[in-house]
């Protein structure tokens, strides 16, 4: 296809097909619930260490990510840009999931740490192979501003979705409460078949999804063989730091994913220890999310036409994040209902459905930003960098894990959180620590994220305006290219 042809609509089968790449990262994510309990509560590593596999992982994605995201924008083959990355991830993906969840028995601590070590990095870098260039390959779909927003929000929504439900099969399937064990997540003997079942689900979300939009190949953005270098990599790379609103994107919504990985892990352990919560009880949270999934798009639609996109994610987040944090922060002043409570649980999850209720609205938005970046970036260089742009997400997405999982693993070891830990060897000084990180801490770090988002300088008019030109300049490159 010639590559000043407009791109339109596209259709619901490839939007669908689109998105299905999305059961990817939802199995990751549903997994997580259950990866510092492994390694720290069941195999023996400590808190520390954990958080340093975290920290590891995290350098190798800041360096990898955007390292990834240049090289499939400069890519070429028959196959196009992005979809040789998402197949060769494919094989890293598996092996990293189902090694994760399936270490071999007997090992020491430090044995056991180092595994872990070279699984998660295995599974972050297919992470890296597969999200990002799926992700540029998303804002490749169309030109249309308006069916980009539905692109991504079918993507969300489908994720979200997935998240849910294979959430709630990991508690209840994977990991149910029996008579030896009131919380599922603490018996070793469930981890292989945890290890199994994602490896199969991540492997199949990135087949279908590659295979399902090769026909899309001809229609995307083509570009003439470039060589691929260090120094097209850091042009892209300096242009957009000098970029207020990708500056601003990136580290609002990296502090954002960071603490929700800090909830993630940490809640767990609350759940557990501070509410004594069965797995089928935490299952509750994961359906509390499904009525905000089925709203989303429509809502983010009319909230960001109502604020614009700054103020949307600014004020959903920090009414959501509030709501969210709220149960633990009242449990730690004593104006929470105990756990024989029958009001306990419904209090508990009634303040979390209300906070998820407009939560998935921020990562649509958000996308929808990045993209608008990406042509504010083609309007100051003449340059397509979707790779570029786009492996802030994965990498904050990722950082729900690695960020998120550092702050955890260090945060359990300075309140000295015992390993085997029991009713018998925790302390109120354990519980509230594990309070204060789900709840006031939580607020801190989410509305320190805020205050970047707070720079984004794009709005509606701003963009229209870029496009403008861009539309000018597409049209005079087309004409000259004509005329020889």
């Amino acid at each position: 296809m010639n590559d000043t042809a407009p791109r339109g609509k596209i259709s619901l089968k490839t939007k669908l097909l689109f998105s299905s790449g999305a059961f990817e990262e939802a199995m990751i994510g549903a997994a997580a619930i259950a990866t510092m309990i492994f390694y720290n509560q069941v195999l023996g590593v400590s808190a520390a260490l954990c958080g340093i596999v975290f920290l590891v992982a995290s350098i190798v994605d800041a360096v990898s990510d955007p390292l990834v995201g240049s090289w499939s924008d400069h890519f070429r083959s028959r196959w196009g840009r992005r979809h040789p990355f998402m197949l060769f991830s494919a094989l890293p993906l598996t092996l990293g999931f189902y090694f994760t969840y399936a270490p071999p028995e007997g090992l020491s601590e430090m044995q056991y740490f180092w595994w872990f070590m070279a699984t998660k990095i295995t599974l972050r870098l297919g992470m890296t192979f597969y999200a990002i260039p799926h992700d540029a390959l998303g804002a490749e779909l169309t030109d249309e501003y308006h069916e980009r927003t539905s692109i991504f929000g079918f993507n969300s929504v489908v994720g979200l979705g997935a998240g849910v439900l294979l959430g709630a099969a990991v508690l209840l399937l994977v990991f149910p409460s029996n008579t030896e064990f009131e919380n599922g997540l603490l018996n070793p003997d469930r981890y292989p078949m945890l290890a199994t079942m994602g490896a199969t689900t991540v492997c199949l979300a990135v087949l279908i999804c590659v295979f399902g939009t090769r026909n899309q190949i001809p229609r995307l953005h083509s570009i003439e063989h470039q060589k691929i270098d260090m120094a097209s990599y850091f042009g892209d790379l300096w242009a957009l730091l000098k970029n207020r609103s990708y500056v601003s994107v990136c580290a609002a919504w990296l502090v954002m994913a960071s603490s929700g990985g800090v909830l993630a892990i940490v809640g767990t352990y609350t759940y557990i220890y501070c509410y004594e919560l069965s797995t089928e009880a935490m299952t509750i949270q994961r359906f509390v999310m499904l009525p905000g999934i089925f709203i989303a798009i429509p809502l983010a639609a009319w909230l960001t036409r109502l604020l614009d996109k700054k103020l949307t994610v600014i004020y959903t987040c920090i009414i959501c994040a509030t709501l969210i944090g709220l149960p633990h922060f009242l449990r730690m002043i004593g104006w929470f209902p105990e756990n024989d409570s029958p009001f306990m649980l419904p209090m508990l999850f009634g303040a979390m459905f209300l906070g998820f209720l407009a939560l998935p609205v921020i990562p649509i938005v958000i996308d929808s930003q990045l993209v608008d970046v990406a042509d504010d970036h083609e309007h100051r260089t003449g340059n397509r960098a979707e790779g570029v742009v786009f492996s802030i997400r994965t990498f904050s997405i990722k950082a729900t894990q690695g960020i998120g999982g550092l702050m955890a693993g260090f945060g359990l070891e300075l309140i000295d959180f015992p390993e085997n830990a029991s009713a018998a060897n925790l302390t109120p000084e354990h519980l509230n620590g594990l309070l204060f990180m789900s709840g006031p801490l939580y607020w801190l770090i989410v509305f320190t994220g805020m205050l970047f988002m707070g720079m984004y300088s794009l709005n509606e008019k701003r963009h229209g305006e870029i496009m403008a030109e861009l539309e000018v300049r597409r049209s005079d490159a087309a004409s000259s290219a004509a005329g020889r």
